[in-house]
């Protein structure tokens, strides 16, 4: 199998000097500004004269934005930056028109990410220094793994988290990426709560519950935040970066957590089945919904999918009403009910199944099923009306 070439980002802390947190806090601002003003300036053309503009047009507007007395301040920062944020509003109403996405909304200075992004032509990257546009001196960075021998970043992304910490992104070619020598094995993976994921091997992998032991300090914090009043200045603002950093240490745990296991499952076997999960419409159980969130199924589908990508591997996603519980996997008999609080059953046939590598035998089964035959079905689509747009078929794979 020939190796595709991928592109790669890397992350690294960084520590900026006070001017350089400077700049870059001015650059956050004028790249949030230039895209609402893209952004209004666009909705406005379309709700008035029925005109659509392009990212050509907004670029011109730019220019003029920067002569005007009132907009002056955007031309002290870098000018790429503010170009890209064109372009992301481009990718946007790209995405909007193809349905892939909704409308476009203003960016908020509170809850919107802090970043900016610079091309090639707005930082210089040599022997392990990077220095951004306007800037004297190199990011102290944080070089916690090496970057590819001879790499030469295309795209740099600055950003501060809400917990006050800033890290930079380097987007470079990885030649280590290339697809894994071929294997025989498959496994099915069943997502849980008691357990993160059960596998059609038996194995189970244990819930690390990130959110759960962390809750107390969480919610003592919470309370600090919620007795300050607003407008309480830098005590507020404190007690609010407090909070950030305890959420920010709980979203790298589990991150990293979901990292290791999806690296095994990915390099252990060739073909991975899972269950197409809607964690969107789960979340509204009001009992279940802090677990669910904490086990971060779709972040793991997300990993799984682009890593089998990378190193030549198939995931198999079946579709989220096959009864893979209530089926069970030596005779085929349905079940009629089978509750949450059922663990263990018997079927008929006199085989005692646990519940969830049941699922996973099924999941697996299922998922050869269609890898043998060749089929490439995908489930129900829905227009933005929400009627059904095709017939929903029971499994789909991914790339």
């Amino acid at each position: 199998m020939r190796a595709l070439l991928v592109k790669r980002a890397f992350k690294y802390r960084f520590y900026p000097t006070d001017a350089q947190a400077a700049e870059l806090s001015r650059t956050f601002g004028c790249v949030r500004k230039v895209y609402n003003l893209a952004l209004a300036a666009r909705t406005e053309a379309w709700t008035l004269r029925q005109e659509r503009i392009n990212y050509n047009a907004t670029s011109a507007i730019l220019t003029e934005w920067k002569k005007s007395e009132e907009l002056a301040y955007l031309g002290d920062v870098s000018s790429v930056p503010l170009q890209q944020a064109l372009r992301h509003l481009q990718t946007a109403f790209a995405n909007f028109f193809g349905m892939r996405a909704k409308y476009p909304r203003f960016k908020s200075r509170k809850k919107s990410r802090k970043s900016a992004e610079y091309t090639t032509s707005a930082f210089r990257y040599r022997d392990g220094r990077l220095t951004l546009a306007k800037m004297d001196q190199p990011l102290d960075i944080v070089w916690s793994r090496p970057l590819p021998r001879g790499a030469q970043p295309s795209t740099v992304t600055v950003s501060q988290d809400s917990a006050g910490r800033w890290f930079v992104s380097l987007l470079t070619e990885d030649p280590s990426i290339k697809p894994l020598h071929a294997t025989g094995a498959a496994v099915g993976v069943d997502a849980g709560l008691d357990h993160l994921l059960t596998l059609s091997t038996g194995e189970k992998i244990t819930n690390p519950r990130h959110e759960r032991r962390d809750r107390t300090r969480l919610a003592k914090a919470q309370r600090e935040l919620s007795r300050k009043a607003k407008g309480d200045g830098a005590n507020r603002a404190k007690a609010r970066r407090k909070v950030a950093r305890i959420h920010a240490r709980i979203a790298d745990r589990r991150r990293d957590a979901l990292h290791k296991v999806t690296t095994r499952l990915v390099r252990e076997n060739q073909t991975i089945v899972i269950e197409d999960l809607t964690v969107r419409n789960l979340l509204k159980n009001g009992r279940l919904a802090r677990a669910i969130s904490d086990a971060a199924w779709s972040e793991f589908r997300g990993m799984l999918e682009y890593k089998a990508q990378w190193y030549g591997r198939e995931v198999i996603v079946v579709d989220r009403w096959f009864p893979s519980s209530k089926l069970c996997s030596a005779c085929g008999r349905l079940q009629e009910e089978m509750p949450l609080k059922t663990r263990t059953w018997t079927c008929k046939c006199g085989i005692t199944h646990d519940r969830d590598v049941n699922a996973a035998n099924n999941l697996l089964a299922a998922g050869l099923a269609v890898s043998a035959c060749g089929a490439g079905v995908r489930p129900q689509r829905r227009t933005p009306g929400g009627r059904s747009a095709t017939k929903q078929e029971p499994l789909r794979r991914e790339p």
